[in-house]
């Protein structure tokens, strides 16, 4: 039995194997009419730009016919078929040309998904043919046999779906009267419609944003001949590479980007999020190059009782007593669904405790939907307690607002903010918020009786702090700790009102001073800060504490209100950038003298990463924050950016901050933020020790040099390593140590912080304790050295700043 089938197996085998008929044997580009796609089959771009198959986007268990880009590392998809119905079995599912149309067939050979052309034998030749530039075209006429050009029947690029190419059109077809228009997904895993469109406005020939198909919540603003008036960003993006064009005439109307430069990846989405952002690949990642609107613009984000909080991540919180309505969306970034009470409310119920109301204050609110005149915040919480439909109140100046309902479009803005007001939330009595606040009659006559004497053993030691208070007051400071607390009136005195600005930066502006005892400092006025008194006075403290030859000192601080002050050592020779950047040639920095900023700049920061109590990561290093004293000894400044975090970096920071041209690619992909980062920035800065300029040099026509990438280069491929220098120093170096410096430098600013050095084995190195060996080039470096200027410009303008 077995030897009679052995033989018609192999037959089946080798005509299985000589047939072409039905299965896609290779990646080609062009999908045949005899021709199957299905399992992990693909078909690929001539120039291998984008692959077309079957996917599953992260954990979803449903697969998909997309797009996607086949040189990049990060799969991205551009493009989506059957978005509505997803299949379960890629296997016995097929894409296929059916009646000059292309067709998706799920597992049971239904079809699920079509070009939609209706059927026809005259397209009985049609092709799809996806090409370079990610467009699938389905073509009739490609055959050898056919007498007549190839006609385009049908185009992915006019069927978008949540992403926008260079040369695609967005816009409207006035013969066939189609729009086309970007819809987001649903969310990360599921490329289903979401709620958000960016779509032509043909009244007012403007893009605007919707939400569910209804709702504007943003324009584009009129085309205004290069531009649309309302996003800035395009002119930056026409400057460095992009070319607009809009078009409006009898046929159509639609608008169109493309990129000079071919080797510059880009694209446009319609994001889950509701914004649209333009995405640039640099590196290893996607970087957004500019987003609208902002993200607590977008309406209903949060959903019901969810705050939105800018800028932060995630954007989106539940209110205090609430919980997510669906855990899972909001771990995918989708929070249309909002929260839900933790306790439902009482209202109606004569036997239970009446509800109360959580005071919410620093936010800012959605549109009320009642006003009421009424003379006190007691009236206007009456007058919500009694109606079950009153979810929440807020109450000044005589006016009273009410909502019903799920409360929509609730903005955090801060305390201190003066378009912050305070909502009170309806909560149940019993809920969490509450619990512990209500004590039965007994507890809180004991209480009571309690907090007395505890009262009167408080006034007591007041009235010695009163008295010790009234001493400093007489010396004209207040020491606390090693720090002096001085007063606002004090400071603007000595600062003769602020008139004698040093410098300034994105947490404030620095000013000269003199105290009464003619010792010169530096005050710093903190702007844009919102901490609190206790995080305020607990971080400053911890800075006092730090004493060290290459750190800045701290002298005293000012805490009155929203205003806060600190006060540092002055020092003589500035920040490092007026000698490097600004110099006059008569006051040229010896190459002996860099060597040792960097040296000392280095130590300082072995003291913060491994010496302090608590890890400290400065995330800013930059020549503005290195200070000189008399002697050019480097001082590292500016701690305002710092975030102490434990050290076994438990505790990661989520908000970017830091300088661009400094910023470790870390700070970009999302990952935890460690002292490597610092490190990073410390190579870069010693790169502009050496060249005497800025990294990136921007010239007069707009061209730009990335000089690390040359650096890069000659120091690990061998080269003229003194033509590096700055050549205000006229080749008057030790060669050894200017590669060293730029050997240290290349391992400092490797992509993978893994291989960074830490910075007390830089100091080894740079103290000629132990050797340097020879690095290799950064990966970013090789890219940004392959760039053009267009290319340049974008990394400069695409890198993130938050100061």
């Amino acid at each position: 039995m077995i030897m009679r089938t052995f033989p018609k197996v192999i037959l089946a085998l080798i005509i299985l194997c000589f047939s072409n008929n039905k299965i896609l044997s290779h990646a080609a580009d062009t999908l045949s009419p005899n021709q199957t796609l299905s399992g992990d089959q693909t078909i690929v771009s001539s120039g291998g730009n984008f692959e077309l198959g079957f996917f599953s986007p992260g954990k979803s268990s449903n697969y998909y016919i997309g797009i996607w880009y086949g040189k990049i590392t990060e799969k991205t998809v551009i493009w989506v078929a059957n978005r509505e119905a997803p299949i379960s079995d890629k296997n016995s599912a097929q894409l296929k040309i059916s009646d000059g149309n292309l067709m998706l067939v799920n597992e049971s050979q239904i079809e699920v998904w079509s070009t939609g052309l209706g059927a026809t034998d005259s397209r009985s030749s049609a092709s799809a043919v996806l090409l370079d530039d990610g467009n699938l075209v389905l073509r009739q006429g490609l055959g050898s046999n056919s007498s007549s050009p190839a006609l385009n029947l049908w185009e992915s690029y006019n069927n978008p779906s949540h992403t926008w190419m260079p040369g695609a059109k967005i816009g409207y077809n006035k013969i066939t009267k189609k729009k086309q228009i970007l819809t987001s997904w649903k969310n990360s895993e599921d490329p289903a419609p979401g709620l958000f469109t960016l779509e032509p406005d043909l009244n007012k020939s403007q893009y605007v944003i919707r939400r569910n198909n209804s709702e504007q919540y943003w324009a584009s603003g009129a085309w205004a001949g290069v531009v649309f008036s309302g996003v800035p960003e395009m002119r930056t993006a026409l400057k460095n590479g992009y070319n607009f064009t809009y078009v409006d005439n009898e046929n159509e109307s639609y608008y169109m980007y493309t990129i000079r430069d071919p080797s510059i990846i880009s694209r446009q989405i319609m994001d889950v999020s509701g914004q649209v952002k333009q995405l640039l690949w640099v590196g290893n990642s996607w970087n957004v190059y500019w987003s609208v609107p902002k993200q607590c613009e977008v309406p209903a984000y949060c959903g019901e009782f969810g705050v939105c909080t800018e800028p932060s991540f995630p954007f989106c919180s539940c209110l205090r007593g609430f919980k997510h309505r669906f855990e899972d969306e909001w771990e995918l970034n989708d929070f249309s669904a909002g929260c839900v009470r933790e306790d439902a409310l009482e209202c109606g119920d004569a036997d239970r405790r009446k509800d109360e109301f959580m005071m919410s204050p620093g936010m800012g609110l959605p549109q009320y939907s009642r006003l009421l005149r009424v003379k006190s915040r007691g009236e206007c919480e009456s007058a919500c307690s009694s109606e079950c439909s009153c979810t929440a109140y807020a109450y000044d100046e005589g006016g009273c607002s009410l909502w019903d309902g799920g409360i929509l479009n609730l903005q955090w803005v801060g305390e201190g903010n003066s378009s912050g007001r305070t909502i009170y939330i309806r909560l149940s009595a019993y809920s969490s918020v509450f619990r512990g606040q209500k004590s039965d009659k007994g507890v809180i006559i004991g209480a009571a009786v309690g907090c007395s004497v505890v009262a009167l053993v408080m006034l007591t030691v007041l009235a010695e702090l009163w008295k010790r208070w009234r001493r400093s007051v007489e010396t004209n400071k207040v020491v606390e700790g090693s720090l002096v607390a001085f007063k606002y009136k004090d400071l603007q005195n000595v600062t003769k009102n602020f008139s004698d600005k040093l410098g300034g930066g994105g947490f404030g502006s620095v000013y000269r001073g003199t105290l009464p005892n003619s010792t010169v400092v530096a005050v710093k006025k903190l702007e844009s800060v919102n901490q609190g008194e206790k995080q305020f006075r607990a971080e400053v403290g911890t800075i006092g504490t730090i004493q060290h030859v290459n750190l800045v000192r701290l002298l005293g601080l000012c805490r009155e209100g929203e205003k806060q002050l600190l006060v540092y050592e002055y020092l003589q020779n500035g920040s490092l950038d007026l000698h490097l950047f600004k110099v006059d040639e008569s006051k040229v920095l010896e190459w002996s003298t860099r060597y040792q900023i960097a040296l000392g700049i280095a130590r300082g920061l072995v003291y913060l990463h491994e010496k302090c109590r608590d890890c400290i990561i400065h995330c800013d290093i930059k020549p503005e924050n290195i200070l000189l004293d008399a002697d050019f000894c480097p001082k590292v400044g500016d701690f305002g950016l710092a975030k102490l975090i434990g050290r076994d970096f438990s505790r990661v920071l989520t908000t970017m901050r830091g300088t661009r041209g400094y910023l470790a690619p870390e700070w970009l992909s999302g990952v935890a933020i460690t002292t490597k980062a610092d490190v990073y920035s410390y190579g870069m800065l010693l790169f502009e020790l050496v060249s005497g300029r800025r990294n990136t040099d921007l010239s007069a026509d707009d061209t730009a040099n990335f000089f690390p990438s040359l650096a890069a280069t000659v120091t690990v491929n061998g080269g003229d390593i003194l033509g590096l220098l700055d050549p205000s120093l006229e080749g008057d170096a030790d060669e050894e140590e200017v590669s060293t410096i730029c050997k240290v430098a290349c391992w400092c600013v490797q992509d993978d912080e893994h291989m960074r050095p830490s910075m007390s084995r830089v100091v080894q190195i740079l103290e000629g304790v132990v050797a340097v060996s020879s690095p290799p080039i950064p990966q970013g470096l090789k890219v940004l050295l392959a760039a053009r200027p267009e290319q340049l410009l974008f990394f400069i303008d695409s890198s993130t700043t938050a100061n």
